[in-house]
């Protein structure tokens, strides 16, 4: 499985971005496919997770309400983001697992939100 994340960027608290992962690989709808995000001198966060039909979705409580996210048929993989946070700078990395970790993991982009 490949993962290539993109959408990061610069915007003011109480905006919103939202980021994409297009992802390729053989059988990937048998993936359960997230966002995780590493602030500065943080360790690695859980941030959404999703099925690729999107039946099933979990949120950490910090985003919940907030953050939405989503995929589509071309395989690609969405997590909107609204009413942001400065807490919510980040590198974003899209993931996927098949059994219970996380092993495949894109290259990461940045969010920074300002006050």
């Amino acid at each position: 499985v490949q993962l290539q994340a993109s959408g990061g960027g610069l915007v003011q608290a109480g905006g919103s971005l939202r980021l994409s992962c297009a992802a390729s690989g053989r059988t990937l709808s048998t993936y359960v496919m997230g966002w995780f995000r590493q602030a500065p001198g943080k360790e690695r966060e859980f941030v959404a997770a999703t099925n690729w039909s999107g039946s099933s979705t979990l949120y950490a409580d910090s985003v919940k309400g907030r953050f939405t996210i989503s995929s589509d048929a071309k395989n690609t993989l969405y997590l909107q983001m609204n009413s942001l946070k400065v807490e919510d700078t980040a590198v974003y990395y899209c993931v996927a697992r098949r059994g219970s970790t996380y092993d495949y993991w894109g290259q990461g982009t940045q969010v920074t939100v300002s006050s």
